[in-house]
């Protein structure tokens, strides 16, 4: 056979074997990385009085209405059985006309004002959560608006990724979506886009690569439910786009 023919035979089958596996192969997807995020809250004090007692820890769950820490409230309780008995006394003298109505309205202030407080000393969850961290030990002062704990919610989670304009147009608000968990052997977890933000943004600088972090992306928030608490905040998802 003619040299030139027997090498146009051969390219030609490699050509067609190329194409051959190139159509019949099969792709990987390409995987979004998102790092997990959850609702927070902040658990403050209310009062000035130091830690008397503290009933959970970092890591725990707690539901609603737990209670988290209680204060040595000393001072105000003393202050609220002085405001009932005001109160009381001023009832009287009110009943005899040696009070006025509005002495008898400031007593009535006083008392609630020093049960409010005091109802102040048990700080308690408003909703069921995890404990992420404990910003008080034990016997510490605390101020009003000092954090004692933060909570969060793990009941629903959420991610963003980061896409480019051609993947972020194609997608719509609750189209479902597969993420995978690689630390759980690639674990699949079933969740679904909640947001596409509408300006573009240059992908943020926790992106590996200098050249992934010059383009202009999109963020995509993928919210999943997390009834067992797998998924915790800080882990990364890879998450496969429809």
């Amino acid at each position: 056979m003619n040299p030139k023919k027997k090498a146009i035979i051969i390219l030609t089958a490699l050509l067609l074997g190329a194409a051959a596996w190139n159509l019949f192969s099969p792709r990987k997807t390409f995987l979004y990385s998102g790092v997990v995020e959850a609702t927070e809250m902040d658990i403050p004090s209310r009062l000035s009085a130091p830690i008397a007692e503290l009933k959970t820890d970092e890591g725990r769950t707690v539901r609603a209405g737990d209670t988290l820490a209680k204060l040595d409230c000393s001072e105000y309780l003393l202050a609220l059985e002085l405001a009932k008995k005001d109160y009381e006394r001023t009832i009287k003298l009110s009943k005899s006309g040696s009070a006025s109505q509005e002495n008898l309205d400031r007593a009535k202030y006083q008392r609630d004002n020093a049960e409010l407080k005091a109802s102040w000393c048990e700080v308690k969850a408003p909703s069921g959560a995890v404990v992420l961290y404990k910003h008080k030990e034990l016997g510490e002062m605390t101020a009003p608006g000092s954090k004692i704990f933060t909570l969060a919610d793990l009941g629903t989670v959420w991610a963003y990724v980061y896409v480019p304009q051609d993947k972020a147009s194609a997608l719509k608000i609750g189209a479902p979506v597969k993420a995978y968990l690689p630390e759980l052997g690639m674990r699949e977890f079933s969740g679904a886009v909640s947001v596409i933000n509408d300006k573009a943004e240059f992908t943020p600088k926790n992106v590996q690569t200098r050249e992934e972090r010059t383009r202009l992306v999109f963020g995509v928030k993928i919210t999943f439910p997390n009834p067992d608490g797998v998924l915790k905040p800080g882990m990364t998802l890879e998450a496969e786009l429809p």
